[in-house]
C-alpha cells in the first residue's frame, strides 16, 4: 500500500513539473526534482515548496545556470525562489558556488548566498558570509569581509570585494591583507587578476618580508614571479638602509631593487645618504651603484663631507662600508675639497684615496690636469695620488698623505706670486679639521715670498734641501729647511719673472669646488625620464547601479503593498540610494504646481 502511495505521488510530481515547464516561457526558471512539493494557502497562490527526496537534490535550471538544493521555495509569478541547505550553483566550467542560503531572481539574474560561501574558479577560491552574484554584468560582490585564496600568490582578505568574471579580476577595498609565506601586503585598494597573479595597489600601501619593506602610493606587484613597480612616494627598506625615489623596480628573488629619479638612499648604520637619478641595490651584496648627478654625504655632527662623480658604487657590510667615486670625483666640505679621477673611500679605517684610473696613466698635459687635488685654507696640493686619513670615532681629519711628484701652492697675500713647495712625498697633520703642519720629503725645492710681521716683502726665498717643514701658527707660515742643498733669498727687483715659477706648475683654482652646487659645475645638462607604466586611478563604480535597480524595478509585482523579493536582501545602502532614486523619479513625473497671474507679476 505505501509503495503504490509512493509511487502515485512522485507521478503527480513529475506530471506537474512537465505541466509547469511547458506552461511558462523558455526564459522562466525550470525544476527538476524527484521529491514532494506542497503549496501552503498562507503563502498565497502559485507559490510551491520542493523537498528533495532520498535519492536526488531538487535540480534548478535558468539560463546557462545549474543549482541544486535540498529544498527550494519557488514564486512564480515572481519568477524567484529561495533555496536551502547544501546548496551549490554552478555557471559553466568557470564558477561553482556553494553556500547555505540562495535567493534567485530569473527576470534581474541577480543571486544573494548567505552562510559559508564558497566561489571556486580554475585559478582561486572565495569565501564569504553574503556574497552578490550579478550574471548580467558577470560580478560578484561581498560586503561582510572575505578571504581568496589562490596557491601561488597567498591569501587576500578585505572588507569589500569584487570579482569581475569575464576579466578573471577581482578588486579588494578596506583593510586588504595579502598573505604570502614570504611577505605581507597591506593596501587600500587591490586590483588582482587570479590569471596572471598581477596585481596593482592604490592608495598607501606596504609589503613586508623578512628583510625589506616597500611602502608606495601606487604601485603594481607580480605575485607569481615576486617582482614589482612603485610610484607615489615610493621607499624600499632594507634593514638597515632605506631607498627612496619617483620609481622604484623590486625583484624578491634576486634580492634587487633599482630607482629612478630623485633617488635618495640612507644608510642608517653608517649615517650617510646617497643621492642621484638612477640606482641600482643588491641587498645580498650589500652594494649600491648610483648614477646621474650622484652624491654621496657622510653626515658629520660638525662639518659633513659631500662626494660626487659620474658614478657611485658603496659596498661591503654596515660595519664595513666602502665607497667608490669615478671619472671626475670630486670632494668638498666647509674648510677642504679636492677632485680627482676617483675617490675610493673605506669607512672603517677612516682612509679616503684620491687616484688616477689607468687611462689616465699617461704623463701628457691632460693626464697632469686630472692629477688629484686638495684644497685646504688656500692650499693647493696635488700629486700622482692623495691619501685623507680620517679619525672615525671623532670624526675629524687627522692626516694627509701626497705621493709621488707632491706639490704644494698657495697665492702670496700681497702680490700676483705663488709660494710653492715641491718634492717626492707629502706629509700634512690636521688638527681641528685644520691642516697645521706639512713636511715635504725628498728632493724638496720652494719658491716662497718671505714677509715680515707687517707684511713688507723681505724677499723670495728660492731653495733645495732634503726635507722641508712648513707650520701654520695663527694665521703665519713658518718654513723650515732641513739638510739645505742650496739656495738664497732675492730681493724681489732681481729675481726673474720666468723662474718664479716652477716647472709642472698648474695653479687650478677655477676647479675648486666652494659649494655643493660647484660638486655639478662640469656634469652635462641633466635630462630625467618621464614615470610611467601605470594607469591613472579609476574610482571604484556602483556594483548596485541603475541598471541593477531598473532590473529590481521590472521584478516586482504591480501591486505596490507586496515585497519585491528580488529587493528585499540589498544592502541598506543600496536601500536607501535607491530610495532616493525612485523619490526623484515620482518628482519628475508630479505636474508642476500653476501659478495665478498676481503671484507671476509679484
Amino acid at each position: 500500500m505505501l509503495n503504490l502511495v509512493f509511487r502515485y505521488i512522485i507521478i503527480l510530481s513529475c506530471c506537474f513539473t512537465t505541466l509547469l515547464s511547458y506552461a511558462q516561457k523558455t526564459k522562466k526558471i525550470r525544476i527538476e526534482y524527484a521529491g514532494f512539493t506542497k503549496k501552503d494557502s498562507l503563502r498565497g497562490d502559485n507559490i510551491t515548496t520542493f523537498v528533495r527526496s532520498d535519492q536526488a537534490q531538487i535540480h534548478v535550471i535558468h539560463e546557462g545556470i545549474d543549482m541544486w538544493c535540498d529544498k527550494a521555495i519557488y514564486y512564480q509569478d515572481e519568477d524567484f525562489i529561495e533555496a536551502f541547505s547544501d546548496v551549490v550553483m554552478k555557471q559553466g566550467d568557470s564558477v561553482n558556488m556553494t553556500s547555505n542560503y540562495v535567493e534567485y531572481s530569473g527576470i534581474t539574474q541577480l543571486a544573494f548566498a548567505a552562510g559559508d560561501v564558497v566561489l571556486t574558479e580554475p585559478q582561486s577560491v572565495l569565501t564569504t558570509d553574503t556574497l552578490y552574484f550579478d550574471r548580467t554584468k558577470q560580478q560578484a560582490y561581498y560586503r561582510t569581509k572575505g578571504k581568496v585564496v589562490r596557491d601561488s600568490s597567498g591569501t587576500i582578505t578585505s572588507q569589500v570585494g569584487r570579482y569581475y568574471m569575464n576579466n578573471k579580476k577581482y578588486r579588494f577595498l578596506k583593510d586588504v591583507i595579502l598573505v604570502n609565506p614570504d611577505y605581507t601586503m597591506n593596501t587600500n585598494q587591490l586590483d588582482f587578476y587570479s590569471d596572471s597573479g598581477h596585481s596593482y595597489m592604490y592608495g598607501p600601501s606596504t609589503i613586508v618580508g623578512d628583510s625589506s619593506k616597500i611602502y608606495c602610493e601606487r604601485g603594481f606587484y607580480d605575485t607569481n614571479n615576486d617582482t614589482g613597480y612603485f610610484i607615489k612616494n615610493s621607499k624600499i627598506n632594507y634593514n638597515n638602509r632605506e631607498v627612496i625615489g619617483d620609481s622604484l623596480y623590486f625583484d624578491r628573488n634576486r634580492s634587487f631593487a633599482s630607482a629612478t629619479n630623485n633617488i635618495v638612499v640612507t644608510d642608517t648604520i653608517n649615517n650617510s645618504i646617497i643621492k642621484g637619478h638612477y640606482a641600482e641595490v643588491f641587498r645580498d651584496k650589500d652594494s649600491v651603484f648610483i648614477t646621474k648627478r650622484a652624491l654621496a654625504i657622510t653626515v658629520q655632527e660638525t662639518d659633513s663631507i659631500y662626494m660626487h662623480a659620474d658614478t657611485l658604487m658603496i659596498t661591503g657590510k654596515p660595519e664595513h662600508r666602502i665607497t667608490r667615486a669615478f671619472y671626475n670625483a670630486k670632494l668638498f666640505k666647509s674648510d677642504m675639497s679636492g677632485k680627482a679621477d676617483s675617490i675610493h673611500a673605506d669607512h672603517k679605517s677612516g682612509l679616503t684615496q684620491l687616484i688616477n684610473l689607468p687611462r689616465f696613466a699617461s704623463t701628457d698635459a691632460f693626464a697632469k690636469k686630472r692629477n688629484p687635488v686638495i684644497w685646504n685654507l688656500g692650499n693647493q696640493m696635488t700629486g700622482d695620488s692623495i691619501h685623507l686619513i680620517s679619525n672615525v670615532e671623532k670624526e675629524e681629519l687627522d692626516s694627509l698623505k701626497v705621493f709621488n711628484n707632491a706639490f704644494i701652492i698657495s697665492k702670496d697675500s700681497l702680490s700676483t706670486g705663488y709660494n710653492q713647495i715641491k718634492g717626492q712625498r707629502l706629509i700634512g697633520l690636521f688638527e681641528n679639521n685644520e691642516l697645521y703642519n706639512v713636511d715635504i720629503i725628498k728632493n724638496a725645492e720652494i719658491i716662497f715670498y718671505s714677509r715680515d710681521d707687517k707684511d713688507t716683502l723681505i724677499g723670495i726665498n728660492k731653495s733645495k734641501s732634503g726635507k722641508i717643514n712648513m707650520a701654520f701658527e695663527e694665521g703665519y707660515k713658518i718654513i723650515t729647511l732641513i739638510n739645505q742643498v742650496d739656495g738664497d733669498i732675492y730681493p724681489e727687483s732681481q729675481f726673474p719673472e720666468n723662474a718664479r715659477l716652477f716647472r709642472g706648475f698648474n695653479w687650478r683654482d677655477e676647479e675648486r669646488p666652494t659649494s655643493i652646487e660647484d660638486l655639478f659645475s662640469e656634469d652635462p645638462p641633466l635630462e630625467l625620464p618621464i614615470i610611467k607604466g601605470l594607469d591613472d586611478f579609476v574610482p571604484e563604480e556602483e556594483f548596485f547601479d541603475d541598471t541593477l535597480f531598473e532590473r529590481i524595478d521590472n521584478a516586482g509585482k504591480k501591486d505596490m503593498d507586496t515585497e519585491n523579493k528580488a529587493a528585499r536582501n540589498l544592502p541598506k545602502s543600496a536601500k536607501e540610494r535607491k530610495a532616493k532614486r525612485d523619490a526623484k523619479k515620482v518628482n519628475q513625473k508630479l505636474p508642476k504646481p500653476l501659478v495665478n497671474q498676481t503671484e507671476k507679476d509679484n
